[in-house]
Order: structure tokens, then C-alpha cells, then sequence
């Protein structure tokens, strides 16, 4: 394991808590004198495009934060560059690996397949502004060191500034419910509406399946209460996201069930303490190691940019 950091005093305090042996200045001198399986890159999504695309040049599997990219455009170079690479990138949109999200997903693929409620009808996910941190940042190693200057990526060449600004806006915050309602539908799907209050986006998936984004519908001040109801002819499958920096703490899952002549029930299965960024690492590990695919890869994530375009071409 190694570190690349070019700020000296951070690299030396996150290598000393981690156990990290080696650290270099840059990616490359890094890459130069490791073995690596892979490379982990958290960096701003706005500099993807500069800090990330270079990488793929080395032909190694490769973890960044969510969104892909600050605009289609580049996120479309990207995916250029790393077919030229030959290897995968995973973007880390980590609410597919809460247990929560993949309970949820495993029960709504299985009453898909069994159609013992129904036909899928619907979707909806709310996602109300509130308490995003949860007390996560509280052990954060800090350093007064400046950070080095990237200049952002370019913007959209179709979009005036004003417009780009809102897109990236809306990236930044409802991207990982963007990639959410295509993960639980597991399908396509377009944008038919948006509310020009900028609180519902309106889908309707490749099948025919309608479905709703509802973005801060309220505010919450210490808590985080974001949602996503799949719903069935006869039942429903209820998903509960937890603040994403809690740590230690899934979300929860609630299925009912309504069969023509059968009995209503309520079932909320018991899910391990286990929190989604952790999950999102053993699921990025085992992917480097071949034991299965990635949760979430780039030509998925560029799909995610184009609906947000989209929908602000929408929102007009």
C-alpha cells in the first residue's frame, strides 16, 4: 500500500495513522516504483477531467468519488481514454453497497422475476436537505498546507455559465439519486418533467415504469430522512438511506405484501452493522480481485450526467 500527496506534512499524518509504508509526491513517481492492483483517487469531480483521466494510462483498476465528471463532454473523453488504457473505473455512488440498497434491490429483481404482487408500477425517491455529515468528520486529519492549484474542467460548450453553474449544482447534490433510481428500477430511463420550482424531476423508465425525484420537498436540522418507494400492483419495497458520513449504520428496508388472496404482511429483515463506504471498499477490492463486477462503473455514471442535462435543459 502507498500514498501520493503532494502536500508533505498531510501525506506524513495520514500515512503515520493508516500504516501506509511509502508516500510520493505524485501518481506517477508512485506508480513508477510500486507493484499496485489498483488506485483510489478522491478528488473533485470538477477536476476529474485533469487529475483522473491521466491515470488511466496505466492500465489499473481505479475508485473515484461520484459524479464521473463535471459535464458529459468530458466525461465522454474519459471513457475514450480509458478504453485506450485497457482497464475499469468505478465510481463510487456507495448507497448501491449499503446492505439496505442491496436487500432492497435483491427483493425488488426477485418480485420482478416472480410477479407474485404485480406488475412494477412505480418509483420514487425523496431526498429532503438536512444532516449530511452526522458527526462523520470529526477524526478528519487536517493541514494548513496550501492545496495545489488545478484549474476546474472545461464547462459544457452548449451551456451559458448561468446554466452550467445550475447543472454542476444539481450534479453535486442529486447525483447519487439520479444513479438510485436506475439501480432499483434496473433499467433505462428518461426525464419527461421538470417542476420549475426545481423540486420534482419526472421519469418514466425504458419499460413504461413512471417515477419521481423529489428534491428537498422539506428540510430537516439534525437528522436525514432520505427515501425510495418501489412499488408493486399488490405490495411495495420500502428503502431508508441513512446520513452518508454515519458510520457503522446500514439503512433499513421495509416489503409489504398484499397477494390476492393471501395475507397482508410486513416484513423488515435485520441488516448488519455495516455502513455503505465501508461495504463500497470491500466491494471495489473484491472487484480488483475478479470475484465480481464493479457496483457502478464509468459508461454507467456518463448516463447519470446525461439525464442531469436533461433535466436543466428542462428546468430551461
Amino acid at each position: 500500500m502507498a500514498l501520493a500527496e503532494p502536500r508533505p506534512g498531510l501525506a506524513r499524518s495520514v500515512a503515520a495513522r493508516y500504516g501506509v509504508r511509502a508516500v510520493y509526491p505524485d501518481a506517477e513517481s508512485m506508480v513508477a516504483a510500486e507493484r499496485l492492483d489498483a488506485l483510489v483517487a478522491p478528488q473533485p469531480f470538477e477536476r476529474h477531467g485533469s487529475l483522473v483521466e491521466p491515470l488511466y494510462r496505466f492500465g489499473l483498476p481505479i475508485l473515484t468519488e461520484k459524479p464521473l465528471a463535471s459535464s458529459v463532454e468530458v466525461g465522454e473523453r474519459m471513457l475514450a481514454s480509458l478504453a485506450a488504457g485497457g482497464s475499469w473505473h468505478m465510481v463510487g455512488y456507495h448507497k448501491r453497497s449499503d446492505p439496505a440498497t442491496e436487500v432492497a434491490l435483491a427483493e425488488i429483481d426477485r418480485l420482478k422475476a416472480s410477479g407474485e404482487l404485480g406488475k412494477l408500477r412505480y418509483i420514487r425517491v425523496t431526498m429532503p436537505e438536512g444532516d449530511w455529515i452526522a458527526e462523520g468528520f470529526v477524526d478528519l486529519i487536517r493541514s494548513a498546507e496550501p492545496v495545489p492549484l488545478v484549474p476546474a474542467d472545461a464547462a459544457s460548450p452548449d451551456m451559458d455559465a448561468d446554466t452550467f453553474r445550475s447543472y454542476v449544482t444539481f450534479v453535486n447534490y442529486y447525483i447519487h439519486q439520479v444513479n438510485l433510481l436506475r439501480h432499483l428500477l434496473g433499467e433505462p430511463y428518461r426525464v419527461t418533467f421538470a417542476d420549475p420550482a426545481g423540486v420534482i424531476m419526472a421519469i418514466e423508465s425504458e419499460s413504461g415504469v413512471p417515477g419521481v425525484l423529489e428534491m428537498s420537498p422539506y428540510k430537516t436540522s439534525i437528522d436525514w430522512q432520505e427515501s425510495a418507494l418501489i412499488a408493486f400492483e399488490h405490495g411495495y419495497v420500502k428503502l431508508e438511506l441513512p446520513a452518508p458520513l454515519a458510520a457503522s449504520r446500514p439503512g433499513r428496508v421495509e416489503i409489504f405484501r398484499d397477494p390476492s388472496g393471501g395475507h397482508p404482511e410486513t416484513v423488515v429483515p435485520q441488516l448488519p452493522w455495516l455502513h455503505a463506504m465501508r461495504r463500497q471498499a470491500e466491494n471495489f477490492v473484491a472487484a480488483v480481485r475478479g470475484e465480481r463486477r464493479p457496483p457502478c462503473e464509468a459508461a454507467e455514471a456518463l448516463e447519470d450526467l446525461r439525464i442531469a442535462r436533461d433535466y436543466i435543459r428542462l428546468l430551461g
